[in-house]
């Protein structure tokens, strides 16, 4: 045994001196990579080279090293260092908080008889039952909070799916689950009843932005232990992207034997390989931009998703064969693993919005809803100067963060005078009264561009978030026009930075409008670049103004209603939300009937 010990302590010395060389290099990509390798070596070259590093100078270092050491065994000599980042809060106590919580001592504001204590016996539900969840948003039927903060996209499709999912039949009961606030009813019970569930998971403190969450995960994951715990048979958990929800979500499906389900989009993989082409990352910055972003921790994060999944559904993209192997190193042909599921929506609403834009405008009758979302957008058009209430609109909707390139899009129109001469320019989303951090930095770039007060007579409208219903009439609008306030042939525009498949750029085609959209990602596979939209390289101002030029031509065009036509079918054949449903509730029975099997 001494011998063998004896032997172990010099492999690791001999390991130590090339990870540290390799920590100390100014090619921060290796240095983090030999960060995770020192942890891996056994806790001599862990205590010898990470415990230092967690009062590094080089935040990253710190960072990674305080993540590394929940691969190491206990290392008593950590634990003040540790501790010390749990109380400074942020990411790095987040993951330090995890280390602490791997070696088995209690994490912060959670006593040791709290963690048994939490375990909860459910109760009796009948049916098959699906759960998904969105922890940055609050998530009601009627999407009241629909491009507010970060209830974007994806709160409206799990709205959509979920109601898809049970009229399709297989599915019994769906249990939406979303933020609730600090001062929400944590003993109420989860109805076990069919149906779609609305669920409010309280969180402490204020509401943080989805890139500020991180320090949640132990009140998320005690909260939904406890939910799920309770919720009687839960068959399924959908999770979806690598964020905080997600990790506390997979921890409480491993424990309570919840199958798991993952949506698994190249995000960051793909920002990561295009700024690395664009030159703006590369091995010197890439430490600093990693701890602004938790790139590689995000990548890991996903990829022990992937592995704890019993099935991974991803989005058509342009070359998804190419993107698995390269970007997320999957098979793409292997179809016991992997299925490709396009995003859907739901038509009915955006086809009464447009029968009845249209009744309206023949002085026909509407319903008071559909009455009273126009009267708001003639309230927001009447703000315009009468020289420019003569033009179309280009109208935008989501969220007010930079990933959405909605100060980009301001700044591209604002700066070419032939663009601002041909249209005005609508954006709807965000919080405009009480805005967000995201928000504000989005206002004070558009500020900058066109200040508030000044923004209507150049043609710039800031519509703030409206419900769903709302802006399924408002793209029936833009598209008809409004007698007096604006001209019919308006476009759609997603100036994004990316976008894995793009809800509301499908709803806008669906309206009938041209669209410009991103050229990598999701739309380019429905997208038909000069004859429904135009895809654009939306981080160039100036391909992003061509393509908005371009798009006004097509909207005007002769052929324009035929477009639409084309567009609206297209939608219906393939990208509906029953479609998606149907596709999604096929996966869930077969994973649960192969889950079934391997424990029989």
């Amino acid at each position: 045994m001494d011998a063998v010990m004896t032997t172990a302590r010099a492999e690791a010395d001999a390991a130590a001196g090339p990870l540290a060389h390799v920590i100390t290099s100014g090619d921060a990509l290796s240095a983090i990579a030999a960060v995770h390798a020192a942890s891996a070596a056994g806790p001599r070259t862990a205590s010898r080279l990470l415990v230092p590093l967690l009062s590094s100078r080089a935040p990253h270092l710190r960072e990674h090293a305080a993540w590394a050491l929940h691969r190491s065994a206990y290392l008593s000599d950590a634990v003040s260092a540790l501790t010390s980042m749990v109380d400074r809060g942020g990411f790095t106590g987040t993951v330090a908080e995890a280390t602490l919580d791997t070696w088995g001592l209690p994490p912060r504001g959670i006593a040791t008889n709290e963690v048994a204590d939490e375990q909860h016996h459910g109760t009796s539900s009948s049916g098959f039952t699906v759960a998904q969840l969105y922890l940055h948003a609050d998530i009601d039927g009627t999407l009241s909070h629909a491009g507010q903060g970060d209830t974007g996209g994806i709160a409206t499709l799990l709205v959509q799916l979920g109601d898809a999912l049970f009229s399709e039949g297989t599915v019994e009961r769906v249990l939406t689950l979303s933020r609730g606030g600090p001062g929400g009813t944590p003993d109420c019970a989860v109805p076990t009843g069919p149906g779609h569930h609305y669920i409010p998971v309280p969180l402490p403190g204020p509401v943080r932005q989805s890139a500020d969450a991180w320090p949640l995960r132990i009140p998320a994951r005690r909260e939904l232990r406890r939910i799920l715990g309770s919720a009687g048979r839960v068959d399924v958990l959908h999770l979806r992207m690598a964020d905080v929800a997600s990790w506390a979500a997979a921890e409480v499906a491993r424990e309570l034997g919840i199958t798991t389900v993952l949506t698994l989009a190249p995000d960051p993989h793909a920002l990561i390989a295009a700024r690395e082409a664009a030159g703006t990352l590369d091995r010197t910055n890439f430490g600093a931009a990693d701890h602004a972003e938790h790139l590689v921790f995000r990548v890991r994060l996903l990829r022990d998703l992937a592995a704890q999944a019993a099935h991974l559904v991803v989005f058509p993209r342009p070359n998804l064969g190419r993107d698995l192997r390269d970007l997320l190193h999957l098979d793409p042909a292997d179809a016991q693993r992997v299925s490709t599921v396009a995003e859907g929506i739901d038509l009915a609403p955006l086809d009464t919005a447009a029968r009845e834009v249209q009744e309206e405008r023949r002085g026909g009758p509407a319903s008071e809803a559909t009455v009273v979302a126009l009267a708001d957008l003639d309230a927001v058009l009447d703000t315009l100067p009468a020289e420019r209430r003569g033009l179309p609109l280009a109208i935008t909707v989501g969220r007010l963060h930079r990933v959405k390139g909605m100060a980009s899009l301001v700044e591209t129109w604002a700066s070419d005078p032939a663009l601002t001469s041909r249209c005005n320019l609508l954006i709807v989303g965000g919080d405009l009264e009480d805005p967000s951090a995201d928000e504000r930095e989005q206002l004070d770039h558009i500020d900058a561009v066109v200040p508030r007060e000044d923004g209507p007579a150049h043609g710039l409208l800031l519509a703030g978030h409206k419900p769903n219903g709302t802006v399924a009439v408002w793209l029936a609008a833009v598209r008809h026009g409004r007698r007096g306030h604006a001209a019919p042939a308006g476009i759609y525009v997603s100036a994004s930075l990316k976008e894995e498949f793009g809800i509301a750029i499908l709803e806008a085609m669906a309206s009938g409008l041209v669209v410009v959209a991103p050229q990598d990602g999701g739309p380019a596979t429905y997208v038909e670049h000069g004859v429904t939209g135009v895809l654009a390289e939306t981080t160039s101002p100036r391909a992003l103004g061509a393509a908005l030029a371009s798009a006004l031509d097509l909207a005007s065009a002769p052929e324009a209603a035929e477009r639409a036509d084309r567009a609206r079918a297209l939608i219906t054949e393939r990208f509906s939300i029953q479609t998606m449903a149907s596709a999604l509730a096929g996966i869930y029975r077969e994973v649960t009937r192969d889950t079934a099997h391997h424990q029989s």
